[in-house]
């Protein structure tokens, strides 16, 4: 069975991937990782995908600006370019958001129909849309006073975090933290997830369908789902 090929695109740190490389290096995970992009030149995401042997590109309007001119969608178009040539040269079994600041292209989904996934470190639908990353979902968790935030794994559709959920993990909130405290605890949840729902993917228990409803891009086995309930801080 040949592995999982994935890409990968983040803005930040990618601790996330480095979760995944990790498991990879354990054989926890049957995958190869076939790229990283960012739009931030600085993101050390780079750093680790070239470490690992992986290439690794920073796309943005900056390095491939549209071939149009104006404002809007338009400006975007080289990026969208870009990662599809990216992807034609590094075939891409799956695109793996994790800390992507930016917007999956429209054409970029429609060429992976249900074929990219995301994770986001609040229990869905709640924290989440527009503006709705990284310390900003946790700072709108500590001010509601939540006693419990999480981690939700979906698929990704044009709507900011609207994709079918294919795994969410609770995380309970000690009193008295703040936004930083719950987002390592966010953190550490994440780590021990996102390499689960590849896993499946490779194993066959996640498969992207023909379906153009948001709600239905993947199957999922129950057994594989029975097993995920056993995991700590598995929803009720």
């Amino acid at each position: 069975m040949n592995p999982l090929r994935f890409a990968v695109l983040a803005s930040g740190g990618g601790s996330n991937l480095q979760a995944l490389l990790d498991r990879i290096r354990s054989g926890d995970l049957k995958a190869q990782l076939a790229f990283a992009a960012s739009n931030n030149s600085q993101a050390k995401v780079l750093e680790r995908a070239r470490a690992a042997g992986s290439p690794a590109y920073h796309v943005s309007a900056k390095t491939d600006p549209s071939a149009g001119s104006g404002t809007g969608p338009g400006l975007e178009a080289g990026v969208t370019d870009k990662l599809l040539a990216l992807a034609e040269k590094h075939p891409t079994d799956l695109w793996v958001l994790a800390g992507y600041m930016k917007k999956v292209p429209e054409d970029l989904l429609r060429r992976f129909p249900n074929r990219v996934i995301n994770i986001h470190p609040a229990l869905l639908p709640a924290f989440g849309g527009s503006g709705m990353f990284g310390s900003h979902v946790h700072e709108a968790v500590v001010k509601r006073g939540c006693q419990f935030t999480g981690v939700t794994i979906h698929m990704v559709s044009e709507e900011y975090d609207a994709g079918q959920i294919v795994l969410q993990r609770m995380v309970p909130i000690p009193p008295g933290a703040d936004a930083e405290a719950v987002g390592r605890l966010v953190l550490t949840k994440e780590h021990d997830s996102y390499w689960r729902v590849l896993q499946a993917f490779v194993d066959g228990d996640i498969v992207p369908t023909d379906s153009m409803d948001p709600g239905k891009a993947v199957g999922v086995n129950p057994e594989w789902l029975k097993r995920m309930r056993g995991l700590d801080g598995f929803p009720a």
